[in-house]
């Protein structure tokens, strides 16, 4: 961008120099030149996105204003006769370049930019294909960049076709009123079917090309955000820090696809309604320059510019007005649909309990609070868009008419002809329809400032969760060159702050096996998962040892959809493990009876009971063969037969594995070599006792 500001800037200092020696270049092209070099100069602290498109824009000027002079020297072939740009296009795309600049410092722009910056920054390599071109590989920045760059180009250039018909309209339509059939044929087998061809063609291509950004984009959007929402435990400490935005399923799935899809819609909307305004400004103004106003002798310059653009800020102002408190519904409207779907897949994933339970009831009581909420919502929605459709679709009838209503007296007094009326009726609505954006985009801008906001709340809450233990304090792991696990000076802490559990010397050793017991809430599970890393609030810390592999098995284990080779194999990848060494884990786990079912694809969560479920994470740690194993009343749901011999297979099969375990049952004593009690201290932080020594048994 650097380079391309002082180029332009010589070729705007060269430009001003001949204007001044005399040539025949009018001051505003050399003016405009050199703003554009200041845009490009200045747009270094501007969005990528921003800066993509004012590169684009001054790539529109360059061209432009070569044409202007080509055709201000006389060189322009008589094909391009009409069709050539006035002065004010390339002015007009330079003070476009400036009003981009002004953009990207308004807050909502930079919020904006935080979303889409990254896919065109992003140095990962991706894979593209555009027909008829081969498969290319570059990094996305360049991906991104390239699809861009060729869309907005298109929208330019089918503007620039409306244009050319524009003045082939004014002439077909002289033709039919001076009965020159000739003329009628000739401008329309030659003329219109020529450009039309063109446009249309051009039409499905750019659709191609902008699906395919749109889709690439998305894809690399999901990834990202499915990596920092997944990366350090965010969602289980968004959840335990009161921080959990709503729904982050619908915010990575649903929310990322609207905003690519809308905005690239309305980039390219604004680019086309720009450029349509700045094009048949020109021709409205031309038309217009020594009209009257009515009724009156006075000579308004562009008078149907004037009514144009009134005539559009007063109804961009209304419906403003009218529809602002849509933003707001919208959003809620979202959170709502996305509660009770959360909720409707509750229900299916527990439907058993509720049916022991004989919780219909209250559940259809719940879904109907909920679903009355999207009712309720709905309807207001409903009351700000009868009022906004009224005031749009009166706005909408009135544009087929106003412009003839407005030509009408000029065409009666035989200041123009028909064509000339066609033309300045086509001109003014296209003029008021590009006024009137804003208008006609309302509700689709409302829409997309909501997902705006979902996305940056739900990158605020991450990063609030990834900084969660700041204010409390938080609990360091580090790795050190020997064999033992210890806890230094550890106090594990609420997220309001409290203290719930503390370790200052806690020491356990390679190979041991370790019962922690305690009453219920003494703090052993939290203790469990400062240890894993995943609880960051309190102070102290952990000292494990370098290069081992820990693993943690909750009471409830994780159960992913799928087939029940890649649940077993979870976290690894399915084709991980051969046949066998799933076939012995899931025998030695007492699961025998699964190993036929090991390719079935269904929800496991609802098929296994949860004794099945925990022993089926105990086939995984078998598989994973981890150096530490925590295990979190890993096996409570087990009868105490099928737990002493799932205990027996763990000493067996892992016996260099130090395992440590949570449990409240007095049997468990036996399986291991060691107890520690969680008791409490006079501050009322439970801290680790050890008794005295029990032998196993």
């Amino acid at each position: 961008m650097q380079r391309a500001s002082l180029v332009f800037a010589l070729a705007g200092a060269l430009l001003l120099i001949g204007a001044l020696l005399g040539e025949t270049i009018p001051l505003l092209l050399p003016i405009a030149t050199i703003a554009i070099g200041a845009a490009l100069r200045f747009s270094r602290d501007t969005a990528v996105y921003l800066r993509i498109l004012i590169g684009l824009i001054a790539f529109a000027h360059t061209l432009l204003g070569v044409l202007y002079l080509v055709d201000n020297h006389g060189y322009t072939p008589a094909a391009m006769d009409g069709f050539t740009p006035p002065l004010a296009m390339p002015v007009a795309a330079a003070i476009f370049a400036l009003a981009m600049l002004a953009v990207g410092r308004i807050p909502v722009i930079r919020t904006i930019a935080q979303l889409t910056d990254p896919f065109f920054v992003s140095r990962e390599t991706g894979v593209v294909q555009i027909w008829p071109f081969p498969e290319f590989r570059a990094q996305e920045r360049v991906i991104g960049t390239v699809l861009l760059s060729i869309v907005v180009i298109m929208q330019f250039a089918l503007v620039a076709i409306s244009v050319r018909l524009s003045y082939w309209n004014r002439d077909w339509f002289n033709a039919i009123q001076e009965s020159n059939a000739d003329e009628f044929w000739r401008l329309l087998l030659t003329v219109w079917v020529f450009w039309v061809t063109i446009a249309v063609t051009m039409a499905i291509y750019q659709y191609a090309v902008r699906m395919t950004l749109d889709i690439h984009w998305r894809n690399w959007m999901t990834q990202f955000y499915t990596r920092r929402w997944l990366s350090g435990a965010i969602p289980y400490r968004m959840q335990v820090f009161g921080v959990q935005t709503d729904n982050p399923d619908q915010r990575i799935q649903e929310d990322i696809n609207k905003f690519t899809t809308d905005t690239m819609g309305l980039t390219l909307g604004m680019l086309s309604q720009v450029s349509t305004l700045v094009s048949f400004s020109v021709i409205l103004w031309t038309i217009s320059s020594d009209f009257t106003f009515p009724g009156t002798e006075v000579v308004v310059p562009g008078l149907l510019f004037w009514i144009a653009l009134v005539y559009a800020v007063i109804a961009t102002y209304a419906t403003h007005l009218i529809g602002r408190p849509l933003i707001r519904l919208n959003f809620l409207q979202e959170r709502y649909e996305a509660d009770f779907r959360f909720s409707l897949a509750r229900l299916r994933e527990y439907g058993e309990q509720v049916a022991l339970l004989r919780g219909q009831g209250a559940e259809r009581e719940r879904l109907g609070t909920q679903f009355a909420r999207i009712v309720d919502n709905f309807f207001r929605r409903v009351s700000i868009n009868k009022r906004l459709i009224a005031f749009t679709s009166f706005y909408d009838y009135s544009n087929s008419v106003v412009p003839y209503v407005i030509a009408a007296p000029f065409y009666f007094a035989g200041q123009i002809q028909l064509g000339v009326m066609t033309q300045t009726a086509g001109a003014f609505a296209r003029v008021e329809s590009a006024l009137s954006f804003f208008i006609d985009a309302y509700q689709r801008l409302a829409s997309y400032k909501a997902v705006v906001d979902r996305l940056t709340s739900f990158e605020e809450s991450m990063q609030r969760a990834r900084e969660a233990g700041r204010e409390t304090g938080e609990i360091v792991i580090t790795e050190h060159e020997g064999d033992t696990l210890r806890l230094e000076n550890v106090i594990v802490r609420l997220p309001d702050g409290t203290p719930i559990a503390g370790a200052s010397q806690l020491t356990f050793r390679p190979g041991e096996s370790v019962l922690l017991a305690g009453m219920s809430g003494t703090g052993k599970s939290t203790l469990f998962r400062a240890i894993s890393g995943i609880w960051p609030f309190g102070e102290g810390v952990v000292h494990k040892p370098a290069g081992r592999k820990l693993m943690l098995l909750p009471q409830r284990p994780y159960i992913p959809v799928g087939t029940l080779r890649g649940v077993v194999a979870y976290p690894a990848l399915e084709n991980l493990y051969s046949d066998d060494a799933l076939r012995a884990a899931l025998e030695k786990a007492r699961l025998a009876h699964l190993v036929p079912l090991l390719d079935e694809d269904r929800s496991w969560a609802q098929t296994l009971s949860l004794g099945e479920q925990q022993r089926l994470a105990i086939a995984r740690a078998l598989l994973e063969q981890p150096d530490w194993l925590l295990v979190d009343e890993a096996t409570a749901a087990m009868d105490e037969p099928t737990e002493a011999a799932i205990y027996k297979v763990l000493r067996e099969e892992l016996p260099g594995t130090t395992l440590i375990s949570i449990g409240h049952r007095s049997t468990l004593i036996a399986f291991h070599e060691r107890r520690i009690d969680m008791r409490a201290g006079v501050d009322g932080v439970y801290r680790p006792v050890d008794p005295d020594h029990v032998p196993a048994q």
